[in-house]
């Protein structure tokens, strides 16, 4: 096992990965993005979990939405108490289990947690690439973690899973590399947005672009159109969460009155969380990566020109697993639903499974014992 596949791991409580760190695969050959432009180079920033065993036969990929990152288990220290975003479906004995499985999850290409993007230095001028990047497309993501698959010498993935984009990404892979790939799971995922989906992305773009200190792109780092990313968080999260899970959570619920309240300080319990979630994302997110990240989703389309579905997995081989959850109004069960009915359609082997919770569009991140034994009975047959 070379270090490129060595996890780095501390002792850890039972059912824990432990201490992790993140490593980088350096990509020296020219990319060309789908829509033509290319970069000399890239770099993508994953971390991994459990051991490859000697056929690299048992790799699981985990994909990320569109605000995540390659951190999805484990913690970076003892005193880290943020464990990664998907730590409780990933670990000994947990779903996807590190006793049997190799797991490895990359930051996206265009991302800001570590691989190459809008925010990192073009090496042919110095400078940041900013709006210079090339718009990835979801195809391209794929593609850029087929080349880490290759850097880590893994020719077949035991399964690709992922939620949202994440799931996006999942279907790709076993559309692309049909050879490579022997199940995927997608879950809260969509063949392609509907026009509210795009819409809502549309309005977040141009709370962006319309912020003064958007700047054409051209802004310093950590001066950019802060308010504009805030607000489109904001307003994206809403999108993520259920009306049930937020009238639960929240309600009515006042923070407490101050005598001089001004119209901008926060009344409403509800409100000072979406501002949390905005000021927060600020902290870590570029502001061209989330516009390209958007853009990503909006332009993905697996009915193509000609409008069929069971055209575009054609070519699959994979064992398919799709999840829908009942509350999610961004990529509802009904878009998840003709995954499946579509690969039925075209003769492949694929299931569907509907998750009754009441958590949104963000269900697949929250610990659910019945998506739990989904997961883990579907990797049964790996």
């Amino acid at each position: 096992m070379n270090d490129a596949t060595k996890p780095f791991l501390e002792s850890a409580p039972d059912g824990e990965v432990g201490i992790v760190r993140h490593q980088d695969f350096i990509c020296d050959e020219e990319f060309t993005f789908e829509m033509g432009v290319s970069i000399p180079a890239f770099q993508l920033r994953y971390e991994t979990y459990g051991k490859l065993n000697e056929d690299h036969s048992n790799t699981i990929l985990i994909c990320h939405a569109l605000s995540g990152d390659h951190h999805c288990a484990g913690v970076y220290s003892l005193n880290d108490r943020k464990p990664g975003w998907w730590n409780q479906m990933i670990g000994p004995g947990k779903p996807i289990d590190t006793n049997r499985f190799f797991v490895i999850c990359s930051n996206c290409l265009g991302g800001c947690q570590g691989s190459t993007g809008p925010s990192s230095l073009d090496p042919r001028s110095g400078q940041p690439y900013r709006l210079s990047f090339p718009l990835p497309t979801i195809r391209d993501m794929v593609k850029a973690q087929s080349k880490l698959m290759d850097h880590l010498g893994i020719e077949k993935i035991a399964c690709v899973i992922g939620g949202s984009m994440g799931g996006m990404q999942a279907l790709q892979w076993a559309i692309d590399f049909p050879n490579r790939v022997a199940s995927i799971i997608a879950l809260a995922t969509t063949p392609r947005q509907n026009a509210q989906a795009i819409a809502f992305n549309a309005v977040g773009r141009t709370a962006i672009l319309q912020d003064p200190g958007w700047k054409e792109g051209a802004y310093d780092e950590g001066q950019g159109p802060n308010v504009g990313l805030s607000v489109a968080r904001m307003m994206a999260h809403i999108t993520y969460l259920s009306d049930e899970g937020l009238e639960e959570k929240f309600g009515r619920s006042r923070k407490l009155p101050k005598p001089e309240q001004t119209l901008e300080e926060m009344e409403f319990e509800v409100e000072s969380y979406l501002k949390y979630q905005g000021r927060t994302f600020v902290n870590r997110f570029d502001p061209i990566t989330y516009i390209y990240f958007t853009k990503s989703l909006d332009l993905f389309d697996l009915y193509g020109e000609l409008g069929n579905l069971e055209d575009a997995f054609s070519s699959l081989t994979a064992r398919v697993l799709v999840v829908g959850f009942t509350s999610d109004w961004l990529f509802p069960p009904e878009q998840n639903r003709r995954v499946a009915a579509a690969l039925l359609r075209a003769g492949k082997n694929a299931s569907y499974a509907e998750v009754d919770m009441k958590f949104g569009h963000d269900s697949f991140l929250i610990d659910s014992p019945e998506l739990s034994l989904f997961i883990r009975n579907f990797l049964l047959d790996q």
